[in-house]
């Protein structure tokens, strides 16, 4: 069988009502669905397809551990959960699918080119891992000498970084793409261009509309980006998401010389130069690139690298990541209409592994496990009182 073949869309299952019914093909739906064929037998993901405003398509690809989890610790944890659930996610992909997702876990940097980001950075760190019920992990700040020992060539104005070894990269493209072939082998119906439209639930089972008929399923997991402010709202759900653009800069493909990732700066698995990290607050259809924030971007690159003022820009792209009112995950079930659940962050990468191998078990039971409620949007409902 091709590959366009194991990719082909496939026919709603005429089984009848599925276990379970994904809405939105991305990483995260696409992880989710992934692991719940681990416990289910009938598993439906509905897609918008290529038309869709795919984050995972934009993503940077860090497998992101450093930085997370500043005022909900909880997140901190989910997220080492995660990047020690990935070599299990990699390896399986590989072995099914053929397809390398290039995971690197050998750490990470963020790097510091002032004293005041280094001051700013160390209380940062400091307060971060100090909160109750975080995870532990080891953190160094790097002085300017041990930094050029693992980045040779930095610039004159980097003063030192913070390093970590819990950080690594995927390529979010091989995994999307891995994640999908996966479909075809497991069983998994795969329905492109049936975005969903309208879902209703009738005697424990929900009826979802879209364009191409009606999708029946005992459960629904919204995974929708997005889309799901206004899904959730037609099973009890209020999705509190906005969209946020990010926009990246690419630069033509060298020799491997960056083995250890920066925040804002990585070179892929072919030698591809990736630098990122912008955030903007923007509308719904609002991804479009301009160049001060690319040109900010790619001056903090050459600052940090000056030989890459030599390497030519190839081409530059924006994509709108999906963010929470706090900028933490959602991970719900309705109390109006049990059995929907939602999934939204801004991590696809970075959750593949938690969603596949942690959430999903979790769906297929039909309850999240009580350590997963500080990522409720009951969180919402406190602060506003």
């Amino acid at each position: 069988m091709t590959d366009e073949e194991k990719l082909a869309p496939r026919a709603p299952s005429q089984r009848g009502i599925y276990d379970v019914a994904v809405i939105g093909g991305g990483l995260v739906g696409s992880a989710i669905a992934y692991g719940l064929l681990r416990e289910l037998e009938r598993v439906a993901v509905l897609d918008e397809g290529d038309v869709a405003y795919r984050a995972s398509r934009g993503n940077f690809g860090l497998v992101w551990v450093q930085s997370k989890g500043m005022g909900l610790p909880r997140y901190g944890v989910w997220t080492m959960a995660s990047a020690r659930a990935w070599p299990q996610l990699a390896a399986e992909l590989l072995e099914r699918t053929g397809v390398d997702v290039h995971l690197e876990q050998r750490g990470g940097l963020h790097v510091l080119l002032s004293e005041e980001e280094r001051e700013a950075r160390v209380k940062f760190m400091t307060g971060l891992l100090a909160q109750p019920g975080m995870s532990r992990y080891e953190w160094k700040l790097l002085d300017r000498a041990e930094l050029a020992s693992l980045v040779p060539g930095i610039g004159p104005d980097v003063v030192g970084a913070t390093w970590t070894p819990v950080d690594g990269i995927a390529n979010p493209l091989k995994l999307l793409r891995a994640l999908h072939m996966t479909f075809a082998q497991t069983g998994v119906d795969y329905l492109p261009r049936r975005p969903a439209q309208t879902i209703r639930r009738r005697d424990g089972v929900f009826e979802i509309g879209t364009g191409q008929g009606a999708v029946r399923a005992h459960k629904v997991v919204l995974a929708s980006g997005l889309g799901n402010k206004a899904l959730g709202e037609q099973v009890g759900l209020a999705v509190p998401v906005r969209p946020q653009r990010g926009q990246i800069v690419v630069l033509e493909r060298t020799r491997r010389l960056l083995e250890t990732p920066m925040s804002t700066l990585r070179q892929t698995d072919e030698g591809t130069w990736l630098i990122g990290d912008s955030q903007e607050e923007a509308g719904y259809a609002d991804n479009q690139v301009g160049l001060p924030i690319l040109g900010a971007l790619a001056d903090r690159a050459v600052c940090t690298l000056p030989a890459l003022r030599e390497v030519r820009v190839v081409r530059s792209w924006a994509a709108l990541r999906v963010m929470s009112q706090d900028g933490f995950p959602v991970y719900e079930q309705s109390e109006a209409c049990p059995g929907a659940f939602v999934a939204t962050c801004h991590s696809g990468v970075t959750l593949a592994a938690a969603h596949a191998h942690h959430l999903a078990p979790m769906i297929a039971a039909g309850r999240l496990a009580d350590d997963m409620a500080p990522f409720s949007t009951r969180r919402f409902h406190v602060q506003e009182a």
